[in-house]
């Protein structure tokens, strides 16, 4: 029997993988893409994204998708909000439309790689269970049903737990010490005004004593909300979430003092709570040029979320590899060098960002320290 070859492959079918496999297309060259999930529908992508003009848009212009990305940004997604713990607000702006990071629902940036690409590009319900190398830069993967293929290029687009990365890298994610809690407030502004009015139209922050709130407002008309904690890693461990109520009123003991409409965020939240660990790789992690194989995104430099950037990254990533591949015809190992050469330091300059985000955003004085990078972004432009 013809064992499957695949002259690139990529293991995960997220922004970064599918941006990859986009820009390859537009260049006349072919990506398998295989996916964990069982349908493009099995889960929710998440939340809102801030596109950076630098990074995702970029990303975005490369893939040839930048006008039909404009077409599903959020009006008003740009807003911003920071309050105290007891719900001063402590600055606020308004999207007046001449910002620079457009917003967009996760699903509907997903949706909109997807459906760029040649049908059967993405393989689903296909979870990488191992991955070796076989010399001369090929490498063989196993996936879950047992299905095995070979590969010229391997890509390891595969978050942060990656299959890939053992094979260029021994680094492993390390909890930050922050955990969140994800949760959600449907039909906002009929069932929940209160809250709707608290948070506003795009980002918001409530912050005080090493905790607090990060939300937004979501474009089917709910509030996507992230309680968060500095914490022992085993915090969450300790709270029942198969039992919303119980796991709200063990939420809800670390904010007794915080303001009413703040602690309504978590009494009044509808559905599951979804706890949620905060992981992240060395800053500057890195790896010697190893024949055939590379990462993109989270597998490559996951960090915490503080610097909003993660998506962002993970579409320059995969857009600058799939140039550097069209570029080098023949010549993979000069492709992946060159988007390593480029990949290193830039996400090793965001990490900085993230960890220095983490320090502000849950230092004991928040939100002040918030408050002062703002202000000090505002000396800059002027």
């Amino acid at each position: 029997m013809t064992a499957l070859h695949h002259p690139i492959a990529v293991i995960g079918g997220g922004l970064g993988g599918l941006t990859l496999a986009r820009v390859l297309h537009v260049n006349g060259l072919r990506a398998a893409v295989f996916d964990l999930d069982a349908s493009p529908e099995a889960r929710s992508q998440g939340g809102m994204l801030d596109i950076h003009e630098e990074t995702g848009q970029a990303a975005l212009r490369e893939a040839r998708l930048y006008e039909d990305f404009l077409a599903k940004v959020h009006p008003g997604g740009e807003q911003l909000r920071v309050l105290d713990k007891h719900a001063h607000v402590l600055r606020e702006e308004a999207d007046d439309g001449a910002g620079d990071r457009p917003e967009i629902d996760r699903g509907d940036l997903r949706d909109l790689l997807l459906h760029s690409l040649p049908e059967g590009t993405v393989r689903w319900n296909a979870r990488a269970l191992s991955c070796r190398a076989l010399g001369d830069g090929r490498h063989e993967v196993t996936l879950a049903d047992g299905t095995v293929f070979t590969t010229d290029l391997l890509v390891g687009a595969d978050g942060a737990w990656s299959r890939v990365r053992p094979l260029v890298s021994a680094a492993t994610p390390a909890y930050t010490g922050v955990s969140f809690v994800e949760l959600d407030l449907l039909d906002a502004d009929a069932r929940h005004p209160e809250g709707a009015r608290l948070i506003g139209g795009g980002m918001f922050f409530a912050l005080g004593d090493e905790k607090g709130f990060l939300a937004h407002r979501e474009t089917d008309g709910s509030l996507h909300v992230y309680v968060a904690l500095r914490a022992d890693e085993s915090w969450l461990g300790t709270i029942d979430f198969t039992d919303a109520d119980a796991a709200k009123s063990a939420l809800l003991t670390y904010f007794d003092d915080w303001a009413p409409g703040l602690r309504d965020l978590i009494a009044e939240a509808d559905g599951p709570l979804v706890p949620r660990s905060i992981h992240a790789l060395p800053v500057g992690h890195r790896w010697a040029r190893t024949p055939g194989v590379t990462l993109l995104g989270d597998a490559a430099h996951l960090m915490s979320p503080f610097a909003g950037e993660g998506a962002n990254l993970a579409l320059i990533d995969g857009a600058d590899l799939g140039r550097s591949l069209a570029e080098h015809p023949g010549d993979t190992e000069a492709a992946l060098a060159e988007y390593e050469k480029i990949l290193f330091p830039r996400s090793e300059e965001t990490a900085n960002d993230s960890a220095r985000g983490l320090e502000i955003i849950f230092d004991p004085s928040a939100p002040r320290p918030l408050l002062d990078m703002f202000a000090q972004f505002d000396a800059d432009r002027h």
